[in-house]
């Protein structure tokens, strides 16, 4: 006769979690561990280096943030958090602050694009939790406005992304100002070889928890492949957002194609915000918030915001045009089908990109499902661009000189020589 099974083990309680913490999860109405959490928060409360491999909407930041706030509650110190976008530092704040408050324990995020002054403030308030993308703390260190002595705990949140967007210097230089005495803790959804040099030189015999492969896409999220026209997909995202009543995340290549996605979404009706890096922060905080208020139906976005994005609930995502890399594809689809919910993603490409295809597929190690082309909507006339000509009517007059038909009818200033070719 087999025992009956524990209910204590599947649930937080059995995680060596402090009771402070355990209360204020249980208002959250969280109960039952990820995988991620599961494995990674005992070993992480015990002060042991980390590296967690798992695809994005697994709950990471719980299974870091929780260790983080019962090790600064108990001692002293301070804990530094890196992460590749702002989106993602201001997400992980959000996600850490209920936990955070409740233990008394002060944050404070460092991203670029935001005020200085305000970030010296802050600091002067003497957080114990840092949040920031590698440029700014990097600022920061050059203009002595924050000192890294303090910091007992190193989070590198999505490492493998922060390598790809060439962070890698600015994150040698942090590591040279954070004591080598510390717990580190990294966070991936891949493990290129970069990572496993960064773990080696500089964690303490890191135990690696891996939930799924790398390349694995999130369970529950049906994958679905369109082969179309270049000049017809903005008619097949049209159809789409017909079929798709929810809310739904559209992936573009480029920051101009994003802008002409969002244009061609609000003329079909539906409202629409973008982000990418032209965008203000504020611009991109407001898109963000208005996506998960259900101010705006559409997000357009470029790979900037693939892992800054926790929105659940998100019907499906759609890219527009396939990604720079294979890797980008499964964060780009891991923001549907979150915590357990179904998704769809749904990829768009032309006839001529068989060898992307190819690289998703082997990354996945399965063969995306390639769907016939439905019937599309008649073609819709080009719509004025009201965005342009309001940013035209904001924007800071210039003087412009009057436009003359030539040299020769261009009227002369007192004391000007006309101007004359050599050898006339």
């Amino acid at each position: 006769m087999h025992p009956e099974p524990n209910p204590q083990a599947f649930n937080f309680g059995a995680l060596k979690i402090a009771p402070a913490i355990l209360q204020v999860l249980d208002r959250m109405k969280f109960t039952i561990p990820t995988p991620i959490q599961h494995q990674a928060i005992p070993v992480a409360i015990e002060g042991k280096d980390i590296i967690g491999i798992a695809q994005t909407g697994t709950g990471k930041t719980l299974a870091f943030g929780i260790p983080l706030l019962q090790r600064l509650s108990a001692g002293k110190g301070r804990a530094l958090i890196v992460a590749p976008t702002r989106e993602l530092a201001y997400q992980i704040e959000e996600a850490l602050l209920p936990l955070a408050s409740s233990l008394h324990i002060q944050t404070a995020v460092f991203v670029g694009g935001a005020s200085m002054n305000v970030q010296r403030a802050m600091l002067k308030r003497n957080p114990r939790i840092l949040i920031a993308t590698p440029g700014r703390l990097n600022d920061h260190l050059e203009q002595g406005t924050v000192t890294l002595r303090e910091v007992n705990i190193l989070i590198l949140d999505e490492a493998d992304r922060m390598l790809d967007m060439g962070f890698k210097p600015q994150i040698e230089r942090i590591l040279k100002h954070v004591p080598r005495e510390r717990q580190t803790m990294l966070f991936s959804a891949t493990m290129p070889q970069d990572i496993v040099k960064l773990a080696t030189v500089h964690m303490k015999l890191p135990l690696r928890i891996e939930v799924a492969p790398a390349g694995t896409a999130a369970a529950g999220v049906e994958q679905e492949l369109f082969m179309v026209k270049k000049e017809e997909k903005i008619r097949l995202l049209e159809k789409l957002l017909q079929e798709y009543p929810g809310t739904v995340l559209v992936f573009s290549r480029t920051k101009h194609g994003a802008k002409k996605i969002t244009r061609s979404v609000r003329s079909m009706g539906h409202s629409a915000a973008e982000i990418h890096a032209n965008r203000s922060l504020s611009q991109r905080r407001e898109a963000l918030e208005g996506f998960k208020s259900g101010k705006y139906r559409v997000l357009v976005a470029t790979d900037i915001a693939a892992r800054g994005i926790d929105v659940t609930g998100i019907t499906a995502v759609i890219n527009f045009d396939l990604p720079n890399a294979p890797e980008d594809y499964v964060h780009r689809i891991g923001r549907t089908g979150r915590a357990g919910l179904a998704g769809h993603a749904i990829s768009f490409a032309s006839p001529d990109q068989s060898k992307e295809i190819r690289n998703i597929e082997r990354l996945l190690r399965s063969t995306l499902k390639k769907s016939p082309l439905p019937a599309l909507p008649p073609p819709r006339a080009a719509v004025p661009h009201m965005e342009d000509r309001e940013e035209r009517e904001h924007a800071p007059h210039q003087h412009h000189r009057p436009s003359y038909p030539s040299r020769t009818f261009r009227p002369q200033r007192r004391g000007h020589r006309p101007f004359r070719r050599r050898g006339r």
